[in-house]
């Protein structure tokens, strides 16, 4: 987030993120007159950083070939900060695809992942939110990555919802076996004999039955989700829209307001995307955090609590144990299938 006042909300929402984990410290990469003005506000979150001037900006519409190359970004000397040991996660409110690539490069994939996959949470009917990935860094996937992205989805909402197996479903056409395409219902073969993994596959789901609240993983490749998240984005700014005309409408509509307002503000609250912020980059060597662009304090402060959260319950080290917990069984499975000589 540019400008002083993206820099502003940034400095705000580390200040309230620091008041809910105070033994947290940052390293803010940026303009630095622009971090330390911000700061003179959060004396706390001054005590607690060191401020690391970028005189490089990676624009909202730079391509990550091009935004790879400028080594002297804020976002670059982030990610570089974690590959090097100097800080345990990266949050960015930049560009979603030049953070992913800066990401892949400089951090890898850790052992027995393929691709990285961004993971997000969504709101539901049920009693937990539902964790759901890809949602945009691979368009294409096969069996192979769907059953990797499983398998982290589900060390990450272990973490997130404190289950030990949480339900896991792929996202489909339908929910029959025989629904879907080659790839779905291979990763679907392979999720159903898998039962040495930390995890419950319950099948498959379709789109409008995201937010239901019975599952706890949706897997899908990442174009699938990509389209999934932004419709459903969407459908939550035309109702709020929606009942915001009809209360408006008349003096009898403005009386029923008054008298729904309570329940009005619970609704804004759950569809509020700033209490959902913090999408992740899941099987990287590191911990890297995406905050959406136009997040408030309260957003990028979650955004914060997601990072922290994840390296206080190690979640890279649980994802590499449970990957090759599904190595193991993929070995034996194929030692199975060879013929007897």
């Amino acid at each position: 987030m540019g400008g002083d006042e993206g820099v502003r909300v940034m400095m705000a929402g580390a200040a309230l993120a620091r008041r809910r984990h105070d033994g947290l410290r940052f390293t803010l990469f940026g303009d630095e007159a622009q971090i330390k003005a911000a700061l003179d506000g959060h004396p706390n979150l001054r005590a607690a950083s060191d401020v690391v001037h970028a005189d490089t900006v990676v624009d909202g519409s730079d391509k990550p070939s091009v935004a790879i190359r400028k080594k002297s970004s804020s976002m670059s000397m982030a990610i570089a900060a974690v590959k090097a040991g100097e800080a345990g996660a990266a949050v960015s409110a930049g560009n979603t695809g030049a953070l992913m690539a800066m990401a892949k490069l400089a951090l890898r994939t850790m052992p027995g992942v393929d691709r990285p996959a961004l993971a997000a949470m969504l709101p539901t009917l049920g009693d937990n939110d539902v964790i759901m990935l890809d949602l945009g860094a691979n368009t294409e996937c096969d069996a192979r990555n769907l059953v990797q992205f499983a398998v982290m989805g589900a060390a990450y909402a272990r973490i997130a919802f404190d289950l030990d197996r949480p339900r896991v479903r792929l996202l489909n056409i339908g929910t029959e076996e025989l629904k879907g395409t080659d790839e779905i219902r291979d990763a679907a073969a392979v999720l159903r004999a898998a039962d040495n993994l930390s995890l419950r596959f319950d099948g498959f789901t379709e789109g409008d039955k995201i937010s239901k609240g019975d599952t706890d993983v949706i897997v899908c490749d990442g174009f699938s989700g990509n389209v999934a998240l932004k419709t459903a984005e969407g459908t939550a700014r035309f109702v709020t829209d929606v009942l915001r005309k009809a209360f408006t409408s008349s003096l009898r509509s403005k009386i029923g307001f008054l008298i729904s307002k309570p329940a009005m503000h619970l609704l804004k609250h759950h569809l509020d995307p700033n209490n959902h912020n913090g999408a992740v980059f899941l099987g990287l060597n590191g911990v890297v955090v995406k905050s959406h662009g136009s997040a408030d304090e309260k957003g990028v402060a979650n955004a914060v609590h997601v990072a922290a959260r994840l390296l206080e319950e190690d979640i890279t080290r649980r994802i590499a144990a449970d990957i090759a917990d599904m190595q193991s069984l993929s070995a034996a499975a194929s030692r199975l299938e060879q013929p007897a000589k």
